[in-house]
């Protein structure tokens, strides 16, 4: 396995354990015993970004480019921005 592939699988898991996360958030209506494993695994998650950063397979201006546009479909298609 390469390293790029490495870091992939490694990433792959580490979105679903943030999934996990965030589904016990809402089964459990929010408690605050989920929270500290939700924020670790959402850091989790980051640092796997920065992996793939470091690693050349997506750069900083991609990321950009992407959570801009996303921001738009959610300003008009969620309440998440309201």
């Amino acid at each position: 396995m390469t390293k790029k592939e490495e870091a992939l699988v490694i990433l792959m898991e580490e979105c679903g354990e943030l999934i996990q996360a965030c589904s016990k958030m809402i089964r459990s209506g929010y408690k605050t015993k989920y929270e500290r494993n939700l924020q670790d695994e959402v850091g989790d998650v980051l640092t796997l970004i920065e992996v793939l950063k470091i690693n050349g397979m997506v750069t900083d201006k991609q990321i950009e480019d992407r959570m801009n546009v996303k921001k738009s479909k959610l300003i008009k298609w969620s309440m998440l921005y309201e």
